[in-house]
C-alpha cells in the first residue's frame, strides 16, 4: 500500500499516541494479582502484543508498528522511574522487571517478523 507521506506521517503519529496509551494502562494495571497470579502482567503482555500485531497486519508496515511499540515503551518508561516529588508510581518489584523487559522484547519480536504472503489476488474457484 502506498500512501502520501502527509497520511503515512498521521498514521505513525496516532499509533504513537495509541501505543501510549496501551503502555500506560499496561504499565499501571500489571501490578494486579490474583491469588498470587500475575493477572494484570499477563493481560497487559497478551494486550499489548495484540495491539501490535493487529497494527503491523492491517498497516502491512513495519513502521507503524514500531511508532506504536515506541509509544508503549515510552510511557514504560516515563511511568515506572520516580516523579519529581518523589512519588513512585510502580514500585520495583519482579513483575515490573518483567514488564519493563517484556515490552521492548515484544515490540522487537513483533516488527521483526518476516512480511507474510499478500493474498491481494482474488481467489478462483475450480468447477
Amino acid at each position: 500500500m502506498n500512501s502520501s507521506l502527509p497520511v503515512r506521517l498521521a498514521t505513525w503519529a496516532l499509533a504513537l499516541v495509541i501505543g501510549a496509551f496501551y503502555g500506560l494502562a499496561g504499565t499501571i494495571g500489571h501490578a494486579y494479582s490474583l491469588a498470587g497470579i500475575p493477572v494484570g502482567l499477563l493481560v497487559a503482555v497478551i494486550g499489548s502484543a495484540a495491539l501490535l500485531v493487529a497494527v503491523r497486519l492491517l498497516t502491512g508496515d513495519r513502521w507503524s508498528t514500531l511508532a506504536t511499540g515506541m509509544g508503549m515503551m515510552a510511557t514504560t518508561l516515563v511511568f515506572s522511574g520516580e516523579g519529581p516529588g518523589g512519588s513512585v508510581v510502580v514500585p520495583q518489584t519482579e513483575v515490573s522487571l518483567v514488564w519493563t523487559f517484556a515490552v521492548p522484547l515484544v515490540v522487537a519480536v513483533v516488527v521483526a517478523w518476516p512480511n507474510l504472503p499478500s493474498f491481494d489476488e482474488p481467489a478462483t474457484r475450480d468447477a
